[in-house]
């Protein structure tokens, strides 16, 4: 239980602060609204950004990092794009439509919970800090390769959608 507790305690504020703007935004995204085509890529370029920004170009001593990250970036990056969640286009106001899904919290929590057990292990255990390290990169540019093909898809979806109007 000490160790939980350490864990918990130790954990920054932002990572807190994170993990309750992914669950409120899951839990927007359970119930139909519409929303500024701005505001929808919110969520994704916080993905994108900590995907990023965990690359950590000039920490290692190996390339095998930073290559497991484009890998996995260039591995999941078709998944985003085909798999784009279904809306409508407001032609009036251009805001898009969305109907309700779970999928975004789930998406959200099941991205947030790989990420911080990397950091967690990575933090606790030296032994285990390599390969935390090459399983958090993998980590990071899978979910920076899918939100950018989910996003590439979402924004030719709306361009298309809007021309249709």
């Amino acid at each position: 239980m000490t160790t939980a507790y350490q864990i918990l305690t130790h954990t920054p504020l932002w990572v807190w602060m994170l993990l309750a703007y992914l669950i409120w935004q899951g839990m927007q995204a359970m119930q139909p609204r519409t929303t500024p085509i701005w505001r929808a890529l919110i969520l994704p370029l916080v993905f994108i950004v900590w995907g990023v920004s965990r690359i950590g170009f000039g920490h290692q001593a190996s390339a095998w990092p930073l290559v497991v990250w484009i890998a996995a970036a260039l591995t999941l990056l078709p998944l985003g794009v085909l798999t784009p969640r279904r809306f409508d286009v407001d032609h009036k106001t251009g805001e898009i439509i969305r109907p309700g899904s779970a999928f975004a919290l789930i998406r959200n929590l099941i991205v947030f919970s790989l990420q911080y057990a990397v950091g967690v292990i990575s933090a606790i255990d030296a032994s285990d800090r390599a390969l935390a390290i090459i399983v958090g990169r993998a980590i990071s540019g899978a979910t920076a390769g899918y939100f950018i093909g989910s996003t590439v898809a979402l924004l030719i979806a709306y361009r298309r959608k809007r021309a249709l109007g």
